[in-house]
């Protein structure tokens, strides 16, 4: 299945969870605090569901990172000759 047909499954279920509630609440005849949450969660992932939604459909969001080349060849020594080591002092100074 592709993403979208995967958060049209999503939101299908979310609206028969909305259904059942407004069902259990009629059965019950009293809109308690456990239904009242299971509410709010349900209206939680509705918003999560859009955001990812949203962010399927955005032109321009890129699939993975670039990948860096990482040469194996050692760095040039002379990019080093005016720093001290870190960590271990001057190389005149003995290290703590």
């Amino acid at each position: 299945m592709s993403v979208h047909d995967e958060l049209t499954t999503i939101q299908r279920c979310l609206d028969d969870l909305s259904r059942a509630l407004s069902r259990l609440e009629q059965q019950t005849g009293r809109e308690g605090l456990e239904v009242r949450r299971v509410r709010t969660d349900a209206g939680h992932l509705r918003e999560s569901v859009a955001l990812l939604r949203a962010a399927a459909t955005a032109p321009d969001a890129p699939k993975r990172p670039d990948l860096v080349t990482i040469s194996d060849a050692p760095y040039d020594l002379s990019l080093w000759t005016d720093s001290d080591d870190e960590g271990l002092g001057a190389r005149d100074r003995r290290a703590p």
